[in-house]
Parts: structure tokens; C-alpha cells; sequence
């Protein structure tokens, strides 16, 4: 992978890039960075069960009834599912930092042997138990004691694809149900079960194991995956980078504004945060670096623009799936209300970059030295249909569970015919079927393992009770109820993953927030983004310090500005919590939508034009001597104001409020643009005879 600027004393050199994604193993959630790569008999066993998975998804979503004079409860494609990919679990990633990665040890081969019997005979027994109500009561042993093993081996698959954060904050919900009469639970007190019966309840019934992750990730999330995974083994990543230096190279700062732009494309397709870091960093942060952007500010901008990869649609993080499912909406429903809060944040960090840039003299990079913008389309134009195609699938037809796969089938079609470079040979669908097998496996693994979290809720019945002791000591104040939400899932954030820190909070903190007026998707979304906002908060700040390797800057700092740069996204999600249209929701949702979204813009403008201490039409407010940081700080507050929504929640109208942000920002502007004007005419004066 390379990147370079021209040498000034040559003639101009244009910039070329390798593909980004070339090699990648694309691990979505957890992001694990120690993991076995797989040989011989056992590699091929992962790519055929990877093969039989895809195949059994299509056949579930198309009803193309694989299985002859015999129809397939969902349950029992869950179970099949599981049991082909967990139990690479075991074998993918060691159980410790010192295990070996040249060879799979005794144990793993016996928890791979343990979780793919105990999901076979759950398989076996799931009809008997639907007709019977076993996951009620009177479940056989054998089933019971395959039950058991189930649940050790998924509390092991959570440790190892989550670290230990994610199995300690789990496993205690896991076995709450069988003390939850114990009179030191407090709010948390519900109907205790017996171990049997907690253990039947957890593996046969639709909502734990077999619940809301497991159901979106056999329905959607596969798919998905398949469809991201096909992008990047057909060179869109190195089409989409060139795409972005083209547009955006020239631009004042162009570098990090490339940066920005093409983060959000790739975004699009992986969904996944580090996985974009690691690809488009490598490209961008050495192009900043030489731009002149210093090494731990390209690190943050790169984290930043990546952290957008779960927020952007239409291919999102596995956590926008799982809303769907807890929501009952069509995943298109979850794309179109992430659609304006994405367009402020990445808005927000163009803004934030441009002012960077001016107050510190950085020029975009010499056309010469970019791609032509003509030259790029005409190597990737199909991958603009394709994308073209999922959207339509999505938004127009609702058909969420079929489109990647349509789209995946034209990309590969198209790819075969007019690229030389891309076209896949057995080697390639062997790799794909590896890459994508890696990606099921970890994925398997939390979402199966979370699940249980939603069943010890469900079966205790604790969930309507909490909810109550919490508006309770809220006081029934929504803005109290959003900041110890906020609190709450920034702090779980900082150990858990964004899928499980959600579903943490869509159990316990959603059900409060709804029960006081607030718009459902609004909430969820809420969730959403502070759960994964850790991602470029220190201490944890995983985002960040991934990047920070790449840019030879120290992580705590890297991770500082990361907050820094960002910080628009701290605010994006009270805005749409107080006026539901910026996620599309509501009465008239997309005129209001609109207006509010470009309300937000014009206010983010003096947020970033304070946060930099560069003001666009100002200047650099250096010129302003001592009064610089007042102004800054009036217009963080004068920007924020106008950017908030009024009416719903907020006592003020959005007439009032945005008059009264206007009234702080019209004459803090005034002032700057006197002062920054003197200044400048300063050097002139003292420059004339």
C-alpha cells in the first residue's frame, strides 16, 4: 500500500494506491487483532460450512425449499446456522495470549467437538419443544444437559470475541434469573426460576438464544456481510479512495477532507469501525502527514471519519440490524432515519477539518498529482450501479433480506466482464468464503451470546418494573432520564461492544425513555450512538489508538483530539431526541427534517468555526488578541443553541430558540470581524512610509 506526494523538483506525480482492502481479513465487531489462521483440513472445513451457511440463508430468504417434502422452522435454521459457525469460534481464536497460533490445541478441538453436538441436538429437539412447550417446563435432561453446554460454550465464545469486559458484564444477567427473588436486588428483583428451567427457557425459546441478534443476523446481517465482503474483493476500496482524492484532493486541507470522504465511502460497505481505520488509514494519514497535518490530529481525523462507518448508509454496523429486529421495522426504516444525523456528523467534520486547515495556512494537494475524476469512473462505474440497486431494493421495494444478494450477484456478474485486474478464480471464492467465515464466526459469537442478556430480562419480567423505578428517580425529567442514558452508555461503551452495550440499554434505559412521550427510533438511536461513541473516547478510545499506529503519534493523545475533532457527535444525538424529523419520524418528517438539518448545519459552522478558532467569512480569530477565547466560547454556545431543537421536550419554540442563539452569535460575529479586520490592516500600516 503506498501513497506520495510529488518531489517538488520533478515533474508532478500522481498519486496511485493499491487496494486497501487487499489481504484484509474483515473482522467486524469485537475486532480482534490475535487470531489463528486456519490450515489444511480445518481451513477447508470453515469454507464449507461458510458455503452451506450463505446457502442456507438464500434458501431461508427465497424459500427455495433446498429441503425436499420438508418445510424448515426458523428455529431450526437458527440452530443450524449456529452450529456451522460457532464452533470455529474455538478454533479461530485462542482462549489465552500465550496459546499457539501454528496449531490448535486439545481443548479448542474439544469445545469445537462440544458446541456443534450441542447444537445439533437442540436442532433435533426444537420442533418437539415447540409443540410441547418445553421451553416452559418439563424439557427432557438429555435436552437439558445439551442446554448447559450450550450456555458454557457461548459464555466461552463471548470472552473470546468480546475480551473479558464483555463475558463479566454478561454473565451475571445470564444467571440473574436463578436469584431474582433475592431481596438485595432491589429494583432489580423479578420471578426466580430453577436451573432447569432457566436453562430450557434460554435454548429453546425465541427470546434469548434464539432472539432478536440471532434473528437479525440469520435474516439480514448475512447478506450483508456477503455483499461488503464482495465489494472489497473486487477493488471498490482503491475505486471509492480514488474517487474521494479526485473530488476533494484540491480543496484547502484536502488531504484530511479526502480523508473524510473516502472513510464515509468504504464506511458504507464494511460497517465496521477498525476495519476502516486499518484500510483507509494506510492511504490517508500519510498523505495528511506530508499535507502538513501533524501526526496525532491525522490520527483523529482518520478515527473520526471511520467511527462514521456505523452510522452511514445503506450498509451499516450489525448494531443497526439488531434495531430493526427490536424496533419490528424493515432495516430501510433504521437506513433512511440514520441519514440526516450521518450528513451532520460528516458535515460536521468537514467543517471542523476547513477551519484546521485555514487557521493553519494547509494547502489541498496540485491536481496534477491526483487521479482524473474521469479515469476513475471509467474503471469502477459498476460498482455505482450496484449501489444503485441496493438502495433501490431497499428503500423502494422494502426488500431488505434480498437486496445485497441481488446486488452481489450484478457485482460479480459486472466484475467478470469488465475487470481484467478483479475477475475471481476458484482462489478468489475460496478467499471470499474464508474472509466471510471469519466475519459469521465473531459475529455468531456475541450476537448469540448477548441474546441471553434479553432472555434473563424477559423471563424474570423485571424489564416494566425497572422502568418505572427509573422515571421515578428521574422525576420524570426526560432531560435527566437522556443525561444518565448518555452516562450510562458511555461507560458500558468503554467495555463492550457497540452491539452489546445496545442491547444492555434497549433492555434496561429505552422502555423509560418511551415510557415518557419520546420517539421510539429516536431512542434507539440515542442508544445507538453513545454506546459507540467510546470508540474515540478515551480511555478505551479503540478507534483511535488503531489509528495513532498507523500516524507514529502517542494513542492517549491521538485519542484527546479524536474527542476534540469529533465532538459534534456528542451533540447530534440530543438534537434528534428533541425533534424526531432529523430522524425522519413524525408528522411531515421530511420537510421538518430538512429545515431542522440545516438549521444544525448553520449552527455547526460556528461550533467548529469556535472549536478551531478559525471562523468562516471571519478569519483566524488569533487577530481578536485577548478577547480570542470569549468569542470562541460565544460561538460554541451561540452555535449550539441555534443548531438545537425547539418545541417537543424544550420550552422554547424553535422560533424562540433559534432567535436567541442568533442574538448571541450576530454580534459575537460582528465583534470578531472588527477585530480580525484591524488586526489585518495592522501589518499594512506599519509597512507604509
Amino acid at each position: 500500500m503506498s501513497a506520495s506526494l510529488s518531489d517538488p523538483a520533478s515533474a508532478p506525480k500522481r498519486i496511485e494506491f493499491e487496494d486497501p482492502h487487499a489481504g484484509i481479513g474483515n473482522l467486524q465487531e469485537a475486532e480482534v487483532t490475535r487470531v489463528r489462521m486456519l490450515r489444511g483440513g480445518w481451513r477447508w472445513a470453515l469454507v464449507v460450512a461458510t458455503a452451506a451457511t450463505i446457502l442456507l440463508c438464500i434458501n431461508q430468504q427465497f424459500s427455495l425449499r433446498f429441503f425436499i417434502d420438508y418445510t424448515q422452522l426458523n428455529t431450526e435454521y437458527f440452530y443450524l446456522l449456529i452450529a456451522l459457525m460457532l464452533p470455529f469460534t474455538f478454533l479461530i481464536l485462542p482462549g489465552t495470549e500465550t496459546a499457539p497460533l501454528d496449531r490448535i490445541p486439545w481443548y479448542d478441538i474439544i469445545l469445537f467437538a462440544l458446541t456443534f453436538g450441542a447444537s445439533i441436538w437442540l436442532m433435533l429437539n426444537i420442533r418437539k419443544a415447540a409443540l410441547s412447550g418445553w421451553e416452559s417446563d418439563g424439557a427432557p435432561k438429555n435436552v437439558i444437559a445439551a442446554g448447559l453446554v450450550m450456555w458454557f460454550v457461548l459464555m466461552e465464545a463471548l470472552r473470546r470475541t468480546g475480551g473479558w469486559s464483555l463475558l463479566l458484564s454478561v454473565l451475571p444477567f445470564t444467571v440473574y434469573p436463578l436469584f431474582a427473588e433475592a431481596s438485595w436486588l432491589g429494583p432489580f428483583r423479578g420471578s426466580q426460576l430453577t436451573l432447569e428451567q432457566a436453562t430450557a427457557y434460554h435454548v429453546l425459546s425465541g427470546e434469548s438464544l434464539l432472539g432478536i441478534p440471532i434473528q437479525a443476523f440469520a435474516d439480514t446481517v448475512i447478506g450483508f456481510l456477503v455483499f461488503g465482503t464482495a465489494l472489497m474483493m473486487t477493488g471498490a476500496g482503491k475505486f471509492f479512495i480514488n474517487i474521494a482524492f479526485a473530488l476533494c484532493g484540491t480543496f484547502r486541507g484536502g488531504a484530511a477532507k479526502v480523508c473524510i470522504f473516502a472513510s464515509g465511502l468504504l464506511g458504507m460497505m464494511s460497517g465496521s469501525i477498525i476495519s476502516n481505520v486499518l484500510t483507509a488509514g494506510t492511504m490517508t494519514i500519510p498523505v495528511m502527514k506530508k499535507s502538513g497535518f501533524r501526526a496525532s490530529y491525522a490520527g483523529a481525523i482518520e478515527a473520526c471519519a471511520s467511527t462514521g462507518a456505523v452510522l452511514a448508509p445503506p450498509v451499516m454496523g450489525a448494531t443497526a440490524f439488531v434495531i430493526a429486529q427490536f424496533l419490528n421495522v424493515s432495516y430501510a426504516d433504521v437506513a433512511i432515519a440514520a441519514i440526516i444525523p450521518a450528513v451532520l456528523y460528516y458535515v460536521g467534520l468537514f467543517m471542523q477539518v476547513d477551519s484546521y486547515a485555514a487557521r493553519h495556512g494547509l494547502k489541498g494537494i496540485p491536481r496534477a498529482e491526483l487521479p482524473k475524476i474521469m479515469d476513475t469512473i471509467k474503471d469502477g462505474w459498476y460498482y455505482v450501479f450496484v449501489i444503485a440497486l441496493l438502495i433501490v431494493m431497499l428503500l423502494y421495494f422494502k426488500r431488505e433480506s434480498h437486496a445485497p444478494f441481488y446486488a452481489t450477484a450484478l457485482l460479480l456478474v459486472l466484475n467478470q466482464l469488465f475487470s481484467k485486474e478483479t475477475r475471481w478464480t476458484l482462489t478468489t471464492i475460496n478467499k471470499f468464503l474464508e474472509v466471510n467465515g471469519r466475519t459469521f464466526v465473531e459475529l455468531i459469537g456475541i450476537l448469540a451470546g448477548c441474546g441471553l442478556l434479553i432472555g434473563a430480562f424477559s423471563m424474570t419480567g423485571v424489564v416494566s418494573s425497572l422502568a418505572n423505578d427509573l422515571l421515578r428517580i428521574a422525576g420524570d425529567n426526560p432531560f435527566l432520564l437522556l443525561g444518565m442514558c448518555a452516562f450510562t452508555s458511555l461507560i458500558l461503551g468503554l467495555g463492550l461492544t457497540t452491539t452489546a452495550c445496545y442491547i444492555f440499554l434497549a433492555i434496561l434505559v429505552a422502555p423509560a425513555l418511551e415510557k415518557l412521550g419520546l420517539n421510539r427510533m429516536a431512542v434507539h438511536m440515542f442508544i445507538f450512538y453513545w454506546g459507540m461513541l467510546s470508540s474515540i473516547t478515551p480511555p478505551v478510545a479503540i478507534a483511535s489508538f488503531a489509528a495513532a499506529g498507523i500516524a507514529g503519534s502517542p494513542a492517549m493523545k491521538t485519542g484527546w483530539e479524536s474527542m476534540w475533532v469529533g465532538s459534534i457527535i456528542y451533540f447530534i444525538p440530543f438534537f434528534f431526541v428533541l425533534n424526531p424529523a432529523l430522524v425522519l419520524q413524525g408528522d411531515s418528517p421530511y420537510f421538518a427534517g430538512l429545515g431542522l438539518m440545516a438549521l444544525a448545519a448553520f449552527g455547526t459552522l460556528f461550533i467548529c468555526g469556535g472549536i478551531q478558532g478559525y471562523q468562516a467569512f471571519v478569519g483566524d480569530l488569533r487577530g481578536a488578541g485577548a478577547l480570542e477565547w470569549p468569542l470562541r466560547v460565544l460561538l460554541v454556545i451561540g452555535g449550539f443553541v441555534v443548531a438545537t431543537p425547539g418545541g417537543g421536550i424544550m420550552p422554547l419554540s424553535q422560533l424562540q430558540i433559534t432567535s436567541l442563539g442568533l442574538a448571541i452569535l450576530i454580534p459575537t460575529v460582528l465583534i470578531a470581524l472588527l477585530l480580525v479586520r484591524r488586526q489585518a490592516l495592522v501589518p499594512g500600516e506599519l509597512r507604509s512610509p
